[in-house]
């Protein structure tokens, strides 16, 4: 077999373009890596429609337009940045709903701030309004340290600066109060 040098450029481009292409290969994570900021979520969901379930019981549903997943980060946690809605059905199968302009869960904490514009219809008709609700999951525990106003199915409200309550209100803790409390008078027999 004789050698020419039209036989060595081709082995030459030959050998170079196999190195290029393993040499590539090892560098795919690196390019990968870069051209994800430092800040960007791990998944992006869009037109969430979640349910929840217990023993077969739906629970809870979640709605939310977009949902960002942070939750590789050191602190994780899901971001709902278009607002997000909740309904939660007791064991009377009683729906409580709740929406906000924006909600993030901590996955660590297991405490959700939602924020804006944050509306909480209970079953018994008994709505709350605040600019910002935290929830402590752990502890079943509702809070805010922002203006808040509830109206209850018998028409008294009360408006606040802060309270505290487990999440079915039935211990509640305003820390300041003002507002319209209807209470009925028993006549006695005369």
């Amino acid at each position: 077999m004789k050698l020419t040098y039209s036989n060595i450029i081709s082995g030459i481009v030959t050998l170079l373009g196999v190195t290029m292409l393993f040499s590539c290969e090892g560098n795919l994570r690196e390019v990968r890596a870069f051209s994800m900021e430092e800040d960007a979520p791990q998944a992006t969901a869009e037109g969430i429609n979640l349910k929840f379930t217990d023993s077969g019981r739906l629970v809870a549903t979640l709605k939310s337009p977009r949902m960002l997943d942070f939750t590789n980060k050191s602190f994780p946690y899901r971001e709902f940045p278009d607002g997000v809605e909740v309904e939660f059905f007791d064991e009377k199968d009683e729906k409580n709903n709740v929406v906000a302009d924006y909600g993030i869960v901590y996955e660590d904490t297991k405490l959700i701030d939602l924020q804006g514009n944050v509306v909480i219809i209970t079953a018994d008709s008994t709505k709350l309004e605040a600019s910002q609700l935290f929830w402590d999951q752990d502890r079943s525990w509702v809070f805010t340290d922002k203006p808040n106003k509830i109206r209850f199915p018998d028409g008294s409200y009360t408006e606040d600066l802060g309270f505290d309550s487990n999440q079915d209100f039935s211990n509640f803790r305003s820390r300041t109060n003002t507002g319209i409390q209807i209470v009925e008078e028993e006549k006695e027999d005369e």
